[in-house]
């Protein structure tokens, strides 16, 4: 199943409801993309059409369920949440000095550091506006905990750049501040609209999203290049130890002692993500990712029939990114 066709059946699976809710988060994404000037609204609406699956603003819409549908708050809060990631996206592609993301010319490498810097900080401080129109202070500061958060990983992942000893919890402890909290905050949202187990719902998105970001690690490695959408072993160029070199430098020699600053071409990453590759260790890691997946599944608490199955299937979807 291509990506395309992927979503759709997320989509549909939601309800039918949930198409017509997709359909107006993007009319109001393209609205507030060219809301403050042509430069900015270039660059802006370049960075929210690339799109992705969109699911963060669909965990939105599954966990505030049916009968929330059409609520003006629960739009503004899928529209801030995707609002956030997109802000985070072009902010790395800014420290990384990123070519490619999702095989389209990052805002940064087409405009330079300061057009992308402002256009990033005009998504975070748009998608804050949107979510303080719902009024509701526990929303506030919920998606200002998994901003907060975010920063805080970056934070890390660069004081932790070519450091090779990173422990394997302190990687997974990394990947729980810059990629988790945000899918527990898109859950916890939708649940307070709708009226549910926020906590439960936050556990569950903060599960997947975890194992969303182990995978994205492990595609790094795997490629190819026309999946991904940027080289490669991108992390390894940046400096950033993922899981996959973590757990490879147990089994190969070489790789223990390998001097990471010392890979500085799409061509000596390449290199580097076979002999990681020829260890077996994706499929520890994958595997990992999957236990954390069934687990959200286990974990999710009493739905009706059609909500649960939607939002597992967000989950099986995560899972199936490195099928």
């Amino acid at each position: 199943m291509s990506s395309a066709e992927q979503v759709l059946a997320l989509v549909e699976a939601g309800g039918s409801h949930v198409p017509e809710q997709m359909e107006r988060l993007e009319a109001r994404l393209a609205e507030l993309a060219t809301s403050h000037g042509e430069l900015l609204a270039e660059h802006a609406g370049a960075t929210i059409s690339a799109g992705g699956k969109r699911l963060r603003p669909l965990l939105v819409f599954l966990a505030a369920g049916p009968e929330a549908a059409g609520l003006p708050g629960v739009l503004r809060a899928a529209v801030a949440v995707e609002l956030i990631h997109s802000a985070t996206l072009v902010h790395d592609d800014v420290l990384d000095s990123a070519e490619l993301r999702r095989g389209r010319p990052t805002v940064v490498a087409t405009a330079g550091r300061a057009i992308a810097t402002a256009t990033g900080d005009l998504l975070f401080s748009r998608a804050f506006a949107e979510l303080a129109r719902n009024g509701r202070p526990d929303e506030i500061r919920m998606l200002s905990a998994a901003s907060s958060a975010l920063a805080e990983g970056e934070l890390l992942q660069r004081e932790d750049a070519w450091v090779l000893d990173v422990p394997r919890e302190r990687y997974l402890h990394r990947c729980d501040l810059k990629t988790a909290r945000l899918f527990q905050a898109a859950c916890g949202l939708g649940a307070l609209e709708g009226g549910g187990d926020g906590a439960a719902l936050g556990d569950f998105g903060r599960r997947i999203g975890l194992a969303f970001q182990l995978l994205d690690d492990v595609l790094d490695v795997s490629g190819p290049t026309e999946r991904i959408g940027k080289h490669r072993g991108t992390d390894l160029l940046d400096g950033t130890v993922t899981l996959p070199l973590i757990l490879a430098r147990e089994r190969d020699p070489g790789l223990a002692a390998i001097d990471l600053r010392a890979v500085r071409t799409p061509e000596q990453a390449a290199a580097v993500c076979d002999a990681i590759a020829a260890t077996g260790v994706l499929e520890l890691a994958r595997a990992d990712a999957l236990e954390r997946v069934a687990a959200a599944k286990a974990a999710l608490p009493p739905l009706p029939e059609g909500q649960r199955a939607a939002l597992e299937l967000v989950a099986d979807s995560v899972a199936d990114r490195y099928a």
